[in-house]
């Protein structure tokens, strides 16, 4: 018998903005399917359950604090979350490893996202920390070309750490290995983080479009967008600590001049509209340093506005 890729949520709150809890991702019909992925690949034995593997679980328990209720009017998306249609979201849960077997949290990550693509399901994955992105990009191997959108206080380009070459600070240089990855922006740079010279111009020498908190905020979002081409499908992954710490503040990393939420909402309907958006996630969140919720609640309310946007922008329209 094939063990199962994941496992329901345990506390509070079942799912994340309500809905359906769905495990059995053989039968899975869905428009929208939310997918936490707690564990990544570690550095270090101290690594292998660190706070950021409770991220799903407090996103989802802020659940009832970024929306009160479904059919309620949502002045950041223009209208109720679902728009009024009949719109399917479920929660398949969390992706399940073996404590034998670190690797197997990437591998069931990858299957599970399999599945739910091959359901014709919209994702949005909650990490974990940043190494996730890669096994859920390399599921789309058959989506491409996609453009990456990296929303993030640091650069993530390291060939590795302690031996390690796919975990959290090595993301972007292994995306940017993957076939199917044809553009990559990242936007909120700023400060220090793991990038030594070499990783900066790695980045440069690849083609990554880095654009640092400042320009941002001198220029604006709009300006930002403008660099990015129409008619994309763009792929988005927002690191907790590429926005600003007055909004998350439950971050390992956190870094003064960040993205703020008025900016981050305009990036996600800029994209919507832009071309196509094939995913979302967010990752790097450490409950254990939050502040009234803060940082689950915004993480909630982005997540709030791509399902508007997409919905709006008819994407689940049959």
């Amino acid at each position: 018998m094939t063990s199962p890729l994941t496992a329901p949520p345990k506390h509070g709150h079942k799912s994340l903005l309500f809905s359906e809890v769905v495990t059995d991702l053989d039968t899975l019909q869905a428009d929208i399917a939310v997918l936490g992925i707690p564990f990544g690949s570690p550095y270090t034995i101290e690594d292998v359950t660190n706070d950021q593997s409770n991220g799903p679980t407090a996103v989802r328990q802020a659940s009832d604090r970024a929306v009160r209720s479904l059919e309620r009017y949502d002045f950041d998306i223009g209208g109720p979350l679902l728009m009024d249609k009949p719109i399917r979201m479920v929660d398949c849960g969390d992706v399940v490893t073996d404590p034998r077997d670190l690797g197997a949290s990437y591998r069931n990550a990858e299957a599970a996202m399999r599945k739910i693509l091959k359901a014709g399901a919209f994702p949005l994955v909650i990490g974990g920390d940043h190494g996730i992105p890669l096994p859920v990009l390399r599921a789309f191997d058959d989506q491409g070309p996609i453009t990456l959108i990296h929303l993030d206080a640091h650069l993530d380009w390291r060939e590795e750490v302690n031996g390690v070459t796919d975990g959290l600070s090595s993301v972007v240089r292994r995306i940017s290995e993957l076939p199917h990855v044809e553009a990559i922006f990242q936007i909120g740079i700023r400060a220090q983080g793991s990038a030594r010279n070499e990783e900066v111009e790695t980045a440069r020498a690849y083609g990554a479009n880095i654009i640092t908190a400042y320009e941002l905020h001198d220029t604006g979002m709009d300006a930002v967008l403008a660099k990015i081409p129409d008619g994309g499908r763009y792929y988005l992954t927002v690191d907790a600590d590429g926005m600003d710490p007055s909004v998350m503040p439950a971050v390992a990393g956190p870094a003064l001049g960040g993205v703020t939420y008025h900016q981050m909402r305009k990036l996600i309907h800029g994209l919507v509209a832009k071309g196509r958006v094939v995913g979302m996630d967010i990752v790097e969140i450490t409950p254990s340093k939050d502040v009234n919720q803060i940082t689950a609640i915004a993480a909630c309310r982005l997540f709030v506005n791509m399902i508007g946007a997409t919905a709006k922008a008819g994407y689940f329209d049959r």
